[in-house]
């Protein structure tokens, strides 16, 4: 019969114990309800501070759950299902908006596209299910920085490249625009990433309200975003989009 991992045992007990009772605890705390040496506690509590399951308060040096655990407490919502709940949602708005749309999930400091429907025309494109995407510059990104506490923390940290003349670098303007995504529901990209591309998204909330994903469309300037204005066309159908898949998710109206 296989061992237990004694490490992994208290490490577990340790976030149950922060998850319940009092908002922050101390080391001495800690080290108390678990039985254990303080050095012990103090090892195991670096090592979850290191893989942003616990976080330390500056000014009292007190522990809490962090952000990750944001992250894996929506695992649940399995990828597939994610993209199985947008298919008609999605196939709808390229049709609509007459441009590709993607659907983007939080992976590994970016955007991973886990669903991309081709703008319905005739022209040659290439399926981009797989790719990553940046979080400080599209529009997806945007929104997950926005509304994900995860994508933010990863975005702030990250190297933020400039793609274009037009992307937003300084930590200063990018909260800016993180602001604005959450006053009006919705990011844009305009040549950004790519000269001559504009972008428009939007965030999926699960029944928690829980930001599990973004829904965005991309395509030419001069289509998306003529005379220097998106078109706000095809800002209500990014955003109608998005709502109807977190309804389908079992998010209540927000």
């Amino acid at each position: 019969m296989a061992r237990n991992i004694q490490s992994l045992e208290r490490a577990a007990a340790m976030l149950r114990l922060l998850a319940g009772g009092e908002r922050r605890l101390g080391l001495s705390d800690i080290a108390s309800a678990l039985g254990l040496a303080k050095g012990t506690a103090h090892g195991i509590l670096r090592t979850l501070q290191q893989e942003g399951f616990v976080e330390q308060d500056e000014a009292s040096g007190r522990y809490q759950l962090g952000a990750e655990l944001l992250r894996l407490g929506t695992t649940y919502l399995d990828v597939h299902e994610l993209r199985a709940r947008a298919l008609v949602w999605t196939d709808d708005l390229a049709r609509s908006s007459g441009e590709s749309v993607y659907l983007g999930v939080l992976h590994h400091h970016g955007v991973l596209i886990v669903h991309h429907v081709f703008r319905p025309d005739d022209s040659r494109q290439v399926l981009e299910i797989g790719a990553m995407q940046p979080l400080h510059s599209t529009a997806l990104g945007k929104v997950l920085s926005a509304y994900d506490p995860v994508a933010h923390s990863e975005a702030v940290e990250a190297d933020r490249k400039a793609f274009t003349d037009r992307t937003v670098c300084d930590l200063e303007g990018f909260e800016r625009i993180l602001d604005l995504t959450r006053a009006r529901g919705y990011a844009s990209d305009v040549e950004e990433t790519w000269e001559g591309v504009a972008s428009i998204a939007a965030p999926i909330h699960d029944r928690r309200r829980m930001p599990v994903g973004a829904v965005g469309i991309t395509g030419a300037v001069e289509r998306v975003c003529p005379r220097g204005e998106l078109r706000p066309e095809l800002i209500a159908a990014v955003r109608d989009c998005a709502r109807a898949v977190s309804r389908d998710l079992g998010a209540r109206r927000f």
